[in-house]
């Protein structure tokens, strides 16, 4: 009997999946796909986050000791700080992002852009995606970076900076983070940092959806949908990308959580003026190898990350049965 209501029940799911229309069945899978795949990595994210801000205590620190120190401060939970906002801020990110890639990439080829119907179609629909997903969501990419910044201290209230002393506030949710920094600067507040990310997306998403096609154009029809074949080609796609675009993330952390650092010796906190201004400093005052802190847990990261995101995508596509789309030909 209860495997019968059990069969009927799954029956009539399928059923009003079925009603949906595609473009909603692909939101769906994407945001499905980019909550796994953040809340899998979200340890080493938030130790990325530490070492590219220059966080009191971190500076210094390897990856294995600063998830010790983590630990030490903030006990496991301490490992997915700031955790909920990127989870808030991923499910409407990748749901987008996939999204209007399809659908960017669909007008394309339908208008007969100058494009040709090879990977640059990708890499165009790709880049753009992921311009339209940065500015939808944005403000809680800030929030999570803020939350993720501060390490619990009982002991003192205060923080030693390389520049003096400051006092550090406890952010207490994703609220108070929006609020503070809409009082502090308006709409522009809360998107601070807007323009490295802008700049290190458009290549970022359009290299990731580029290589991750034209390595799926190389694998036989019959093992498209293999999980096997998904994932070394999300691997690869988010590792090229990541490293081409890089420093522009770490410009990006330290303009989002500028407002939390130590001041300066005329006692204001520093600002990069724009995205080059920024990247021109951390060089000048904290040397080129900032421009590439944590990287490494990046790669460890970004592997997994965008391997299970594409995988998820794919497995939630197949579930919710959306038909495969035209393969792109080679121009």
């Amino acid at each position: 009997m209860g495997s019968s209501q059990g069969s009927t029940l799954s029956a009539d799911v399928m059923s009003l999946v079925d009603t949906l229309p595609v473009l909603a069945k692909t939101l769906i899978a994407g945001g499905v796909a980019g909550a796994v795949a953040k809340s899998a990595v979200a340890p080493l994210e938030r130790i990325k986050i530490l070492l590219q801000t220059r966080t009191n205590d971190f500076r210094t620190l390897g990856v294995s000791q600063s998830l010790k120190k983590v630990l030490q401060c903030d006990g496991p939970l301490g490992f997915y700080k700031g955790n909920g906002a990127s989870v808030i801020r991923i499910i409407p990110y990748a749901a987008l992002h996939y999204m209007t890639y399809e659908v960017y990439r669909d007008w394309i080829l339908e208008n007969n852009l100058p494009l040709g119907s090879g990977p640059v179609v990708d890499l165009v629909a790709g880049s753009a995606a992921g311009g339209t997903a940065v500015l939808c969501t944005y403000p809680l990419d800030l929030a999570r970076t803020k939350l993720a910044y501060q390490v619990s201290d009982a002991s003192q209230s205060f923080r030693g900076g390389a520049n003096g002393v400051y006092r550090q506030h406890a952010y207490s949710g994703i609220k108070e983070v929006l609020s503070m920094a809409y009082k502090e600067a308006g709409p522009r507040g809360l998107y601070r940092g807007i323009g490295p990310t802008l700049i290190g997306i458009l290549p970022y998403a359009g290299l990731k959806f580029y290589i991750y096609e034209e390595l799926k154009r190389h694998v036989p029809e019959e093992h498209q949908n293999s999980v096997r074949m998904h994932l070394p080609c999300g691997a690869l796609a988010g590792l090229f990308g990541q490293t081409l675009t890089y420093p522009l993330d770490v410009v990006r952390r330290q303009m989002q959580v500028e407002n939390l650092q130590p001041l300066t010796s005329d006692g204001s906190n520093k600002r990069y003026k724009n995205t080059f201004d920024g990247l021109n400093t951390i060089v000048r005052t904290q040397g080129w190898r900032q421009l590439f802190a944590g990287l490494s847990i990046n790669y460890i990261k970004i592997v997994p990350s965008v391997a299970i995101g594409f995988t998820v995508y794919e497995s939630m596509k197949s579930w919710l049965r959306i038909p495969p789309r035209e393969r792109s030909k080679p121009a």
